[in-house]
């Protein structure tokens, strides 16, 4: 995993407007004017403080399972992107919350186990009004495909290539409205399916876009979290569970 330094594409999270929009990057690194450079925490282990060194896995962790936020986490590892504080992240009532209190905070927790080349990720969400939260599927090496829903009642699915060691470029892929979600409300169950070329987007169990993303040749990863602050914090999100499927099922 890349721990250094993300570039951020101006456009990612606006200052001004307060909602998720998504960034208009070229492909070549050569042409990149990052909007700003920001320094990416080490990454810890849910629940832990920072450290240099990870907690070895007490039990085998299956490639399909269900993670109710109740016993061991050090499958997962995090890393964030902008702002001044870390948040606090901690296990409350059988569910994960995370208190951003910095603006234009992007944080990650990736499941850092099964490299997934087809998979059905999904999650019971929430947060206060203003914010965006997300899924993950295909993280590696080679980037990551990424599913976000906001506080503004629009989605935003992003592929993101790392550049070099630490270094990152976000790709619009779609940035849309939904019937399904509402402005001001981000307490859903949300649903990624990432199958051969296609991704699908389900929100409370409905599945209401499918992408075509064979031009991205993203073919296999992990999955995980994403959560980001706008101008107005703290931003406190929770996660009841996440729960992760073959898509055929």
């Amino acid at each position: 995993m890349h721990k250094i330094l993300l570039i951020a594409i101006v456009g990612i999270s606006t200052a001004c407007g307060g909602h998720l929009t998504t960034p208009t990057a070229t492909t070549q690194a050569a042409s990149i004017t990052p909007a700003r450079i920001i320094l990416v925490s080490p990454t810890v282990m849910l629940g832990e403080s920072p450290t240099p060194t990870s907690t070895p896995i007490q039990t085998p962790v299956p490639m399909y399972f269900t993670e109710g936020f109740e016993s061991d986490l050090s499958a997962w590892v995090t890393f964030q992107t902008g702002g001044t504080t870390l948040p606090i992240l901690e296990i409350e009532n059988g569910h994960l919350r995370l208190d951003i209190n910095s603006s234009n905070v992007w944080f990650y927790a990736i499941h850092d186990i099964h490299d997934y080349p087809d998979v059905h990720v999904s999650a019971r969400v929430a947060a206060t009004s203003s914010g965006a939260l997300g899924l993950i599927c295909r993280y590696g090496e080679n980037g990551w495909f990424e599913y976000n829903i906001s506080s503004d009642g629009k989605y935003s699915v992003l592929f993101a290539q790392w550049l070099g060691e630490g270094i990152a470029q976000y790709s619009p892929i779609r940035t849309d409205e939904s019937e399904y979600l509402q402005p001001g409300e981000l307490a859903y169950e949300i649903g990624l399916t990432c199958q051969g070329n296609y991704l699908m987007l389900h929100v409370n169990g409905k599945l209401f876009r499918k992408l075509d993303v064979s031009r991205y040749a993203l073919t296999s990863g992990r999955i995980g979290l994403s959560f980001a602050s706008f101008e107005e914090v703290p931003m406190i999100a929770a996660v009841d569970w996440v729960q992760v499927n073959s898509p055929t099922q």
